[in-house]
């Protein structure tokens, strides 16, 4: 078996916050969950539901932390410590609105961008060397306050899209997980259903 893995999704726990924007790392890891046959757990201390994948030899920790977003890495440090994940083979699945709705940005690392879920991760985890697959969400045109936007629910058309995202996301992080970050890259990034040289980044 193969060192493991750590995929978090990133959101807020709770019925009031379900498939809410700023919950698109949790749909993603919860569709994943799903289609990898994986079971739900909830550990209490990791403060986090936790299920594990298998496949093709590779085992991998999916991981959705119950702290709320600005104290995600209260679970994702816990998680990596416990199960002895380095941070190059962890992945963190979170909503971007300042990309487009539609869009995929994996990178292997870098800034939080002002995002209190990662910067909390930056913060457990020493280091700013994790993959983070950004999931564009939009944004409503010139607001620079975005929390109401963020924590509202997809209108019935963007829902619809974003369920195509989702399912493009999945196919993502299981690229990364199985052929490695370039090869997901070149393959996903960009918009969802755009022309090969639409959006891609290399």
């Amino acid at each position: 078996m193969e060192p493991l893995h750590l995929i978090v999704g990133l959101g807020n726990p709770g019925a009031e916050y379900a498939k809410t924007r700023h919950n698109a790392g949790f749909m993603v890891l919860a569709r994943l969950a799903e289609q990898w046959r994986a079971n739900w757990t909830s550990e209490k201390k990791f403060n986090a539901r936790v299920a594990r994948a298998v496949a093709d030899g590779r085992g991998a920790i999916l991981c959705q932390p119950q702290t709320y977003m600005n104290a995600s890495g209260e679970a994702v440090g816990a998680v990596s410590v416990f199960y002895r994940i380095a941070a190059e083979r962890i992945l963190v699945v979170v909503d971007d609105a300042d990309l487009p709705l539609g869009e995929l940005r994996l990178r292997p690392g870098g800034s939080s961008g002002g995002h209190h879920g990662l910067e909390s991760i930056e913060q457990h985890l020493g280091t700013r060397q994790y993959a983070r697959l950004r999931i564009g969400i939009g944004r409503e045109s010139g607001a620079r306050e975005i929390t109401g936007y963020v924590l509202g629910r997809f209108s019935a058309q963007d829902a619809k899209r974003m369920d195509e995202v989702v399912m493009a996301a999945c196919r993502q992080v299981e690229c990364w997980w199985t052929d490695g970050i370039q090869k997901a890259m070149n393959q996903f990034n960009g918009a969802v259903g755009g022309s090969a040289s639409e959006g891609k980044e290399q």
